[in-house]
């Protein structure tokens, strides 16, 4: 049974005081005919009470807000959530030709996810990858969306420090590499260039247990930090997974957590804070399965990313201010 617990802790440190912090989490997985969320809980530090809402695609929101002073805050999401196997998709044999006497039909049903988003352009240098990608396919649907995802795949470098959060498909195109969000937005890019709706999805990636090569990639890619991937939508099949980091579809090894235009729409977390304080970022993620010997899903106290000893008399000065 996929049945896997998930902790995410987000850590800032701030040079100096700050206050009236606002926060924006999308952290809770998707509840649905592929996945369910068995349980999930959001702890801060300083304390405060996460309030959830659903956005405009479904996907969970918390919100939380801090007014005293403080010099760093935890966040710490957990969670379990039980992946359903899921039966092979039927093959579609919905052609290019088919697709493109569609065009105004998608452009109405599909918006969001077929025109350009922010980190998502249409740009001339994406169209030679988008003929690629055709005289690479069988000439359906499904077989151009996955042979786009392999092109990236073969063709980019996975390089952590290659780019930053809000890099371009113009910078991944210019230095051939980048990370998993790149790489799904240059994908976005390509699909939706040649009229496939896309999305993209953020979420984690469980590394497998195996001692090939593959199975090492996946512990560096999903084993740190979240991961983003992309589907797409073909008619005849329905919403397809395509994962072009891995160079695989995406398997039951997926969790999803939320559904954007692109990484601007879904951000882990995101907020802003009163004050001239500089800050660092750390981030940790862990995912393991979630059975004790019983069968039974536990949370427990994790040990990703502890904070360190915060100043003893800041500490009970914000204490008392929360009261």
């Amino acid at each position: 049974m996929n049945r896997y617990k998930l902790v995410h802790v987000t850590q800032f440190k701030y040079d100096g005081p700050v206050s009236e912090s606002y926060n924006e989490l999308r952290l809770r997985p998707r509840h649905d005919e592929c996945q369910s969320c068995l349980s999930f809980r959001i702890t801060t530090n300083p304390n405060a009470k996460a309030i959830g809402h659903q956005d405009f695609y479904g996907n969970w929101v918390h919100l939380f807000h801090i007014l005293p002073e403080h010099r760093y805050l935890r966040v710490e999401s957990e969670a379990v959530i039980l992946v359903h196997p899921q039966p092979p998709a039927p093959r579609s044999t919905f052609t290019l030709a088919e697709l493109s006497a569609m065009e105004d039909d998608l452009a109405d049903e599909y918006f969001d996810w077929i025109n350009p988003s922010k980190y998502c352009p249409q740009m001339p240098s994406v169209d030679e990858l988008v003929r690629q990608s055709e005289a690479e396919s069988d000439g359906t649907v499904q077989g151009f969306v996955e042979a786009a995802s392999l092109l990236i795949y073969k063709n980019f470098r996975y390089q952590p420090g290659a780019t930053h959060v809000h890099s371009s498909v113009a910078d991944c195109l210019e230095t051939r590499s980048g990370v998993c969000q790149d790489f799904s937005h240059l994908l976005l890019s390509l699909l939706r260039t040649r009229g496939v709706p896309a999305r993209y999805v953020s979420g984690y990636l469980v590394p497998r247990q195996a001692a090939d090569e593959q199975a090492a990639m996946e512990r560096v890619i999903g084993g740190l930090a979240s991961h983003a991937w992309v589907q797409a939508w073909v008619p005849g099949a329905g919403w397809i997974g395509l994962d072009p980091t891995v160079g695989q579809f995406v398997e039951e090894q997926h969790i999803r957590i939320a559904y954007g235009r692109d990484y601007g729409d879904v951000p882990p977390v995101r907020g802003v804070y009163k004050g001239h304080a500089g800050q660092s970022l750390s981030v940790d993620v862990l995912v393991r399965p979630a059975l004790d010997d019983e069968g039974t899903a536990v949370l427990e106290e994790t040990a990703a990313v502890p904070p360190p000893e915060p100043d003893e008399g800041l500490y009970k000065q914000q204490q008392q201010q929360q009261q």
